[in-house]
């Protein structure tokens, strides 16, 4: 057991462990809260419309599969599929300099 000032080095060890061990199960129990919120929200709110609340239906619509709610026909768009139905944007500036230096019109 050795001492330093009157502090004895073995118990300010375990006392650093025991914090770095709080503080990792603090955050794992909040990760794990915020994984069950997220599953708790899907739950309620998967598959319902943003705007009223309304089912969501799939369709095809030019290829891709998109939720159409069947009450007030709002369509909800996953990731990426909004660029894939409208397409590269070329209205940008570098576009405009390709489309007259390239030749392409």
């Amino acid at each position: 057991m050795s001492t330093r000032e009157g502090v004895d080095l073995e118990d300010v060890y375990f006392a650093q462990r025991d914090q770095e061990n709080t503080q990792k199960l603090a955050e794992k129990l909040a990760g794990e809260r915020d994984v069950a919120a997220a599953a708790e929200r899907k739950a309620l709110h998967g598959g319902k419309c943003g705007k009223c609340g309304g089912e969501l239906a799939q369709q095809v619509f030019r290829g891709e599969q998109i939720d159409v709610c069947g009450d007030c026909g709002a369509v909800l768009l996953d990731p990426g599929e909004l660029q894939k139905l409208a397409g590269e944007d070329e209205s940008s500036v570098l576009h405009g300099l390709a489309a007259i230096f390239g030749g392409r019109r």
